[in-house]
C-alpha cells in the first residue's frame, strides 16, 4: 500500500506546502484509490510539516511548490517529493498513480510571499 499526502485548499493542491488548508491523505494500491482523508494543517513552522507527515507514514508528497528545508527533510526521509502539481487533489493523485505526473522541482524561496512559488 501507497499513502500519499496532497497539500490542499478546498479540493484542488495547494500552491505552497507549508500555507495549506490541509493534506487530503490518499491510500492507494497499485493503480487503485482505497481511501482518502482529510487532515488539517496543524502549523506551519520550519522542519514541522515533513516530520508530522513522516509520522503518517506518508511515501509521497504533492504540492504546487515547497521550500527546499522541507523538500530535504521528505529526501532525508526517504519520501518521494512532487512540486509543481495543479488541479483537484483527486485528479493529481489519480496521474501520480497512471505515472503521469513528474516533479517540476518547484522550490519556493520566500516564506513572506507564498503566492511566488514558481
Amino acid at each position: 500500500m501507497l499513502k500519499i499526502a496532497v497539500a490542499s485548499d478546498k479540493g484542488q493542491v495547494s500552491e505552497h506546502f507549508g500555507h495549506c488548508e490541509g493534506f487530503t491523505i490518499f491510500d492507494s494500491e497499485g493503480d487503485k484509490i482505497l481511501k482518502s482523508e482529510i487532515v488539517a494543517n496543524p502549523g506551519h513552522k520550519p522542519g514541522f510539516l515533513p516530520n508530522f507527515l513522516n509520522d503518517l507514514d506518508i511515501n509521497v508528497i504533492i504540492s504546487g511548490g515547497m521550500g527546499a528545508g522541507a523538500i530535504d527533510i521528505f529526501n532525508a526521509h526517504e519520501i518521494e517529493v512532487i512540486t509543481g502539481a495543479a488541479g483537484t487533489v483527486e485528479e493529481v493523485v489519480k496521474a501520480y498513480l497512471a505515472g503521469d505526473l513528474e516533479s517540476t522541482g518547484s522550490v519556493c524561496h520566500d516564506h513572506q510571499h507564498h503566492d511566488e512559488c514558481h
